[in-house]
């Protein structure tokens, strides 16, 4: 029993006729035949009387089509709630985002989107992709922040922007010789890294073409922190790479160089699980995150996109 099956039925209570009942459900008259016989074998009664001009409704199938026409009802009914759901973006929702992102780019866009959609509460967790993508698939979570592709059927991906990797480097750095960088250039020997389960580190590593070169660190420091790589930078314990939303223009220019073009760049993407509803949100979550980037993401072109996993 199908609900194309039982539109057809009451289609032919209304019309009492096989080629009007089919022109309204813009179908041929022997398909919608044939749907009728099998739905008649199937639930073993016989709808309507086909002997009789013009054609009639039997008793057992005047009752048959009181449920019909319920069921029918309550699935518009449900149509319809969907349809609004997926427009509306009133309610409480959970944000994930990844640790490298959340101090530099929830100040940008969410005072805006708290002021502009009062009727919207954001309930916010800073976890790993690893987090959030389970999170999501056990409905725990209802959207995230992070860097893609991920590569899981069952997660939607909307991509925001483009960030580049911006190498930060002590003054003394041999690589503070170069005007740009390439990034084949690279070596693991003092670089600095973020914890394992870090997409982020992850990225690094895949730019470093010499990473089997062992490490000669005297150290070994495990932090998720941006800001605490930086400051090992400063001393000169080594250099590391950071994302452009965390360079502070006052007190990071004179530790930073960009990568020559194409400039490696991670993809920032909001993700969903396939079955989330409100469209309307992820459109309005999207455009405010957008609309409050600087300039030069946005205008990101020739770049060359890292992969995490």
């Amino acid at each position: 029993m199908t609900l194309q099956q039982l539109e057809y039925v009451i289609a032919l209570d209304n019309y009492k006729h096989f080629v009007k009942a089919a022109e309204h459900c813009l179908v041929s008259q022997p398909n919608l035949t044939i749907q009728l016989k099998k739905l008649e074998d199937e639930i073993g009664i016989k709808i309507f009387d086909r002997d009789s001009k013009p054609l009639k409704t039997t008793t057992a199938g005047e009752q048959f089509l009181i449920k019909v026409r319920q069921i029918i009802r309550e699935v518009n009914e449900l149509k319809e709630f969907v349809s609004t759901e997926k427009e509306s973006i009133a309610g409480e929702f959970t944000l994930g985002i990844i640790p490298t992102l959340a101090p530099y780019l929830l100040p940008k866009f969410l005072p805006h989107f708290v002021k502009n959609n009062p009727n919207t509460f954001l309930n916010i967790k800073e976890l790993t992709t690893d987090q959030i993508i389970d999170q999501l698939n056990r409905g725990t979570l209802d959207m995230g922040i992070l860097a893609t592709p991920l590569n899981v059927n069952s997660i939607r991906e909307i991509p925001l922007f483009y960030e580049p990797f911006i190498l930060y480097l002590p003054d003394d750095h041999p690589y503070k010789k170069e005007k740009e960088m390439s990034a084949a250039k690279l070596e693991m020997d003092d670089l600095l890294l973020l914890t394992e389960g870090h997409c982020f580190r992850e990225q690094a590593l895949q730019l470093c073409r010499n990473q089997e070169t062992e490490e000669k660190k005297e150290f070994n420091f495990q932090s998720g922190s941006i800001e605490a790589l930086k400051g090992l930078v400063k001393q000169k314990m080594g250099y590391t790479l950071i994302p452009e939303l965390s360079v502070n223009a006052e007190v990071d220019n004179d530790y930073t160089l960009r990568f020559s073009a194409p400039e490696p760049v991670r993809e920032v993407s909001i993700v969903v699980h396939n079955s989330f509803p409100k469209e309307a949100l992820i459109e309005h979550l999207r455009n405010e995150v957008q609309d409050a980037l600087p300039e030069y993401l946005e205008k990101a072109r020739r770049a060359m996109r890292v992969k995490w996993r």
